[in-house]
């Protein structure tokens, strides 16, 4: 595991260590002070959105879905209002769509948490007593506060890696959308914000090469975020100017819902016109070319006796689907404001 973090941190041109310890303090310090600057404050809590998504269509006979969110404020949607803004309600509705089969959502990510919580979270998913059957698929977004709290890439992957492996173990399929980049908190001046792109970038290479060797696959979300994030701050982000903002989730959650689909064998066959764009190439190279754009999965491919790990990368085009209203068993929530996904 170490040598593919250090393969990835070579293929991104940089890291830490390259930075300084002084460097990297001053970085850091910048974007916490930045956090607690714009949030005036303790956050709101974010809405609750467990339940039950998509019985206004159910077409397709069979138990609902099991869908888990794991990791940090991110994966909980904090800072929007509503549970069906969150990116769980979001992906709920959205796979309910397409597979016209409910969705059954729950969710035990937690603000704040760094990778070394989804110990926690695995073992309330998996172990708690009276805990409904394991999840078919889980979707993990975690890496954020490892930066800012300067954990080591490598023990942050290595709490990852021990996640995807046990949800591995006992059935589910596991999607990891990689480090957001930190580059886009606007008080954090250049060159700085480069930095804040450079450990994030080499973190999300990392968390991939981890998350696609175990049997998982992941979606690059900073670089798509950060541009998109960078030109439209007021849009894109949050009250607080730190979390993602209802537009904001919903653009992460048009990148994750076509690997969400595909790993149940959900998603419809790709139109003939739209095929997705798809590379073939070492693990590793392909965790830092994802990191490069966003949008991009990476899942494993045959070794075909080849020496070292392989992975197929896969871009897929943008293209709508008819917006649809779910009802949730949670008090009605769960409908779908935004149903376009890649």
């Amino acid at each position: 595991m170490a040598r593919r973090i250090a393969t990835a941190a070579a293929y991104g041109g940089g890291g830490i260590g390259l930075l300084g310890g002084a460097a990297a303090g001053l970085l850091l310090t910048e974007v916490q002070y930045a956090r607690r600057r714009l949030s005036g404050g303790p956050s709101q809590e974010p809405p609750v959105a467990d339940g039950v998504y998509g019985t206004a269509f159910a077409a397709t006979p069979g138990p609902p879905w099991r869908l888990a969110m794991l990791g940090d404020s991110t994966a909980a949607g904090q800072g929007v209002h509503r549970a069906a803004q969150t990116p769980g309600a979001l992906l709920a509705s959205g796979l309910a769509a397409v597979s016209e089969r409910t969705v059954e959502l729950h969710s035990v990510a937690l603000s704040g948490a760094r990778s070394d919580d989804l110990e926690r979270q695995v073992s309330l998913l998996l172990t708690e007593p009276g805990r409904a059957p394991v999840p078919d698929v889980c979707v993990i977004m975690i890496g954020a506060n490892d930066v800012t709290g300067r954990v080591p890439p490598a023990r942050s992957v290595k709490h990852l890696a021990e996640a995807v492996t046990r949800l591995r173990t006992a059935g589910s399929q596991v999607i990891v959308g990689t480090c957001p980049d930190l580059g886009t908190v606007e008080p954090v001046p250049p060159p700085l914000r480069w930095v804040a792109r450079r450990l994030c970038r080499q973190l999300a290479a990392a968390q991939t090469i981890a998350a696609v060797e175990l049997g998982g696959r992941t979606v690059s979300l900073g670089d798509l975020l950060g541009p998109e994030f960078a030109a439209h701050p007021r849009e894109l982000f949050g009250p607080d100017q730190y979390h993602p903002s209802a537009e904001g989730y919903a653009t992460a959650a048009m990148a994750l819902l076509p690997t969400l689909c595909s790993a149940l064998d959900a998603w419809p066959e790709e139109r003939p016109a739209l095929p997705p764009r798809e590379r073939l190439m070492p693990v590793a190279r392909a965790a830092v070319a994802a990191a490069e754009e966003g949008g991009t999965e990476v899942a494993a491919a045959e070794s075909q006796g080849r020496r070292t790990p392989w992975a197929l990368l896969r871009l897929r085009r943008r293209r709508g689907l008819p917006e649809e209203r779910t009802e949730s068993a949670g008090g009605g929530q769960g409908n779908a404001d935004h149903a376009a996904v890649t």
